[in-house]
């Protein structure tokens, strides 16, 4: 699949079945040019051991490149030299993987598949051969199906399973992308335990392992299943380089974790991290959350172009090391409330890796303790900050102000040598920091100390754009901090006459020493957002500007459904065949932030499924005031008609609507907030 919105996957699945049809009546492929040597649906013996025993790591060209002409031999060898220049290969990085579009568009007299010689000059093997070279692997792609996921159509391996498979491994292929378009309703089970096989025959005659990786997007559930056909089964479709993209699929996958473990993983798709759709907060929360579900990591940016930043994120060994953790357990949710998640994963040494992680538009403390995430019983524990790469001390609460699409990930251990470090400590603000131009706004910073040991000599600082003002009215220093003890400073923040509505950097420092006199600094980098007071009255959502706007699949619409994946390309917004001229149109699962300025009473919809999606499925609607949740529906589907939705949000600064998928795990479900309304 290739970035096709869900529902047009879903009409091509039964485009597929038309052609299952064809085929039974001697209509499709011509049964000379099929591997007559291709094996029933009948289990055999499983892929040779000892492949991938912690998620595969590497490149694949495709999120940066699509079937453009830069994709070539040249591309390819730069990336695995720069694997070795970069230190990317001594962090693990070994897959320099071919997508879609490497080959020719027919087979050759002998049903060979053939590189594009304008694309691969040399062929695959001199590329294999050079990749080699590097101390690398190399990955190729075909699909399950008649012709790849491509619209020109490129050769796909049903029926010739065991040529392409002994072909790939005469090259000198190390691991096989199989995707799943064209795969004329096929059963997935017997498509890919076909593969499966070829390769074992291919592996036994040439002695080159192949790692296999299933990727039919999650459709027929391949974690139940797949454990003894591949290494690696995708959970979703594929990724787009958009918060809510990676969002919605994160959430897909988490659920799944006792399903992974050493040579069977669940893979969410590959990275988009350094492609340009995200912040580089975004990014690291991607390969934060990825690495605690031990994914696949896959670079989908092209390395030739990539900041620093995008360096930085990708070769963070300590990060990489929890997602290359050789137990392979993959990171479970301990708890998820109003945005805020906390994900832990057993690590072979007995230490967890936790993830503190925020998906909401807002800065919000995330915590659990030491309990929780399944360490023992202990004095204190020392807690190293895997992104700043910073230990502490804690004497068992893990907490942290996490910034909006942020995640803290950590890894703590009882490991008796907690007095070495000083300690830790959350700093934050409470609420969000909301300014209107030319008028104070107040603001309360906190520092708490979690460490075992006294944080002394306290220090705090709030940091502002040139221009604006900022004082402390209350005490920003404290001599001592015991275990639990805060410090709360009030501030008051103004914006100059005439500062435009928007974002705006700000920072919040926090200076201490432990017993032994070590300096520690706590730095949290937030975004103060410059805002317009809510008009009195009714105001229908839909006209008024948002604080943000997070969507599964495309960007929020106003006014008009979600549509496709284009800004501008929805339809009416039409509920149970009534059409309704106001609103917000989503995908679930998404989430549409307002400042309500603790000036707004109510906020009122009628909501459902928009008639635009032809699959059957389901959402729930969710209003939320300040991070608790003030209203919520029960689950819709497209056979229903409007619901209204009512919430109290008295005094809330944020309202914040959401739209979840219901459970049922389908991802084509367009959400609509016909005659949104906020009565301030």
């Amino acid at each position: 699949m290739r970035h096709l919105p869900a529902r047009t996957t879903r009409l091509r699945a039964v485009g597929s079945l038309t052609a299952a049809l064809l085929c039974a009546a001697g209509l499709a492929t011509p049964a000379a040019a099929r591997d007559t040597a291709t094996p029933a649906a009948a289990p055999a013996a499983q892929l040779p051991g000892g492949l991938a025993l912690t998620p595969p790591m590497g490149f694949n060209n495709w999120n940066s490149t699509h079937c453009r002409a830069e994709f070539d031999e040249a591309m390819v060898k730069g990336i695995a030299d720069i694997f070795v220049e970069k230190g990317l290969k001594d962090a693990g990085y070994e897959y320099v993987n071919l997508d879609d579009c490497w080959a020719l568009p027919q087979r050759d007299a002998n049903g060979k598949l053939v590189p594009d010689p304008a694309r691969f000059p040399q062929g695959i093997k001199a590329v294999a051969d050079y990749v080699h070279s590097k101390g690398l692997k190399l990955g190729i792609y075909t699909s399950a199906g008649t012709k790849t996921c491509n619209s020109a159509g490129f050769p796909g391996a049903l029926g010739h399973e065991r040529s392409d498979a002994q072909q790939f491994a005469d090259w000198g292929v190390d691991y096989l992308k199989y995707d799943n378009c064209n795969n004329q309703g096929v059963d997935a089970k017997q498509r890919y335990i076909a593969m499966r096989d070829a390769l074992k025959a291919a592996s036994e005659s040439t002695g080159r392992p192949i790692v296999y990786s299933i990727c039919e997007w999650g459709e027929n559930k391949p974690w139940e299943w797949a454990a003894d056909v591949g290494h690696l089964w995708r959970t979703t479709g594929d990724i787009s380089d958009n918060w809510g993209s990676m969002l919605s699929i994160m959430k897909r996958n988490l659920p799944l974790a006792k399903h992974a473990g050493p040579g069977r993983w669940n893979d969410p798709d590959m990275l988009e991290v350094g492609n340009g759709g995200m912040t580089d907060t975004e990014y690291r929360t991607h390969f934060s959350m990825w690495s605690i579900m031990a994914s696949p990591l896959l670079i989908g940016s092209d390395l030739r172009k990539a900041t620093p930043e995008t360096f930085e994120i990708l070769g963070n060994k300590e990060v990489i090391a929890v997602d290359q953790d050789p137990l392979g357990k993959q990171g479970e949710v301990v708890s998820s409330q109003g945005g805020r998640w906390v994900v832990a994963k057993e690590m072979k040494d007995g230490s967890r890796a936790v993830a503190l992680f925020n998906e909401s538009g807002t800065p919000q403390s995330v915590s659990t303790t030491a309990k929780a995430v399944g360490l023992p019983d202990a004095d204190a524990y020392t807690l190293r900050d895997l992104w700043q790469h910073k230990s502490y001390n804690t004497a068992g609460r893990i907490a942290a102000t996490v910034p909006a699409h942020g995640t803290v990930l950590l890894r703590v251990s009882a490991d008796g040598k907690w007095a070495h470090h000083p300690p830790a400590a959350e700093l934050g603000l409470k609420g969000g920091l909301f300014v209107e131009a030319d008028k104070p706004a107040e603001v309360t910073s906190e520092i708490t100390n979690l460490g075992r040991t006294p944080a002394q000599r306290v220090s705090v600082a709030l940091g502002a754009p040139s221009g604006w003002a900022v004082k402390a009215t209350s005490p920003s220093t404290a001599r001592s901090l015991g275990t639990g003890k805060s410090l709360a400073t009030s501030w008051k923040v103004t914006a100059p006459t005439g500062t435009k509505p928007g974002s705006y950097d700000v920072r919040l420092t926090a200076t201490y020493r432990s017993p032994q006199g070590a300096r520690a600094e706590k730095v949290l980098p937030l975004t103060a957002q410059v805002v317009t007071a809510p008009p009195a009255g009714n105001s229908l959502l839909g006209d008024l500007a948002w604080l943000s706007a997070t969507n599964g699949w495309g960007p929020v619409e106003r006014n008009t459904s979600n549509g496709e994946s284009g800004l501008g390309d929805g339809r009416p917004i039409t509920i149970g065949g009534k059409v309704y001229a106001k609103g917000l149109g989503v995908h679930a699962e998404s989430a549409v932030e307002y400042y309500a300025g603790a000036a707004c009473e109510k906020a009122t919809a009628q909501v459902g499924v928009d008639d635009e999606t032809i699959v059957k499925g389901t959402v729930a609607f969710e209003i939320w005031a300040d991070g608790k949740k003030a209203a919520s529906t029960g689950v819709l589907t497209n056979a229903m008609p409007a619901q209204e939705l009512s919430a109290d949000v008295s005094g809330a600064q944020v309202v914040r609507l959401v739209v979840t998928d219901g459970g049922d795990g389908i991802d084509s479900d367009h959400g609509d907030w016909a005659e949104a309304t906020l009565s301030c």
